[in-house]
């Protein structure tokens, strides 16, 4: 596709999505989960999948690592963070450190594994009567050389708390902004885990879910030369506009972050993503779910891993799932709570 001086690039995306430092990840999981049986699993027969690494979408579902539930059982981190935004459904939380919770339906949790730690994100079925429908977005954001070793901890952002902003434009069409972090026209996000790239507000971090109405325009304005910022049109029958360019569905744009940017919709509802920040202009040495600046940190984490586990699982079961009543909560390691 044809590019110019504020669209760099375009690239179809599908579940998983290239990323641009300052992030690593960022998956898009969408499920048509059915009813809960008594385990809080899907109430339909299994068979066919590859239980353990099921990622097949098969009747509309995936049930992931999960065995019984779907999600991802016990598995550490080193060396970044996760933001999990869970716009329908629920996520089980249980980590290494004594921390756990019940988070979801608009609710983002912002995870520091920075030393390391270990944690579960189960999706519990808990509707018996009804369908289960799931959507989230999980983004790994790099962390600097010097807060790789943070204490590991978890801040929750609960869905009535985070900034959502209205805008209508000369037309009367409506484009809503949800900011998770950042500052969007004046607006400022709850302030991300406090060793987090995105704490400093001079890395210009932003994470902004947006909803643009048939025919609506919405700007993004010039941040800076170094800018990495990029737009993910992840549903929608398109197109969108931006420039003379018009962009189909599914498809990342890589925009020139010291540009004005003004996206125009089509005649259908769209959703983006927005994904940008400073780069962390160090190395970036991945090994699976650990992320350093040297090939020789990557080996102590796989050796502190085997000798320590970081801090042990100290939950019954790897894929570890609250009771079907419980809410939406937050426990954590201090003995503090956060209900909702």
């Amino acid at each position: 596709m044809k590019t110019n001086k504020k669209i760099l690039d375009v690239q179809q995306i599908g579940f998983q999505w290239s990323m641009e430092n300052p992030f690593l990840f960022c998956a898009h999981h969408q499920d048509r989960y059915p009813k809960g049986n008594s385990e809080m699993g899907p109430s339909v027969s299994l068979a066919g999948r590859n239980i353990g690494s099921d990622f097949s979408g098969k009747d509309g579902f995936s049930m992931y690592h999960g065995q019984k539930v779907p999600g991802f059982p016990a598995h550490p981190h080193r060396g970044f963070e996760t933001v999990t935004i869970v716009l329908e459904g629920l996520i089980d939380h249980f980590d290494s450190k004594g921390n756990e919770g019940r988070y979801g339906n608009g609710d983002v949790q912002w995870m520091t594994a920075g030393a390391g730690c270990q944690h579960n994100e189960m999706f519990p079925l808990i509707n018996q009567d009804k369908e289960n429908p799931a959507e989230l977005f999980q983004v790994w954001l790099n962390l600097p050389a010097k807060d790789k070793f943070a204490q590991p901890g978890y801040k929750m952002l609960w869905a009535e708390d985070i900034p959502v902003i209205k805008i209508s434009d000369s037309n009367n069409n409506i484009s809503t902004v949800r900011l998770i972090a950042g500052n969007f026209q004046g607006t400022e996000s709850i302030a991300p885990a406090p060793s987090s790239w995105a704490k400093d507000k001079k890395n210009h971090v932003g994470i902004f879910l947006i909803h643009l109405e048939p025919g609506a325009s919405i700007t993004l304005a010039a941040v800076s030369e170094t800018l990495n910022r990029n737009v993910y049109f992840y549903q929608g029958e398109g197109p969108i506009q931006i420039d003379d360019l018009q962009i189909e569905a599914s498809n990342r744009i890589k925009l020139n972050g010291n540009e004005s940017i003004v996206i125009t919709n089509g005649k259908s509802e769209s959703f983006l993503a927005v994904l940008e920040g400073e780069p962390i202009l160090e190395p970036v040495v991945q090994y699976g779910p650990f992320v350093m600046n040297t090939e020789s940190e990557i080996r102590q984490a796989i050796s502190d891993y085997q000798k320590t586990e970081f801090g042990g699982w100290p939950w019954d079961r790897p894929d570890q799932v609250h009771e079907r009543s419980v809410g939406r909560f937050a426990r954590y390691a201090d003995g503090s709570i956060e209900k909702r």
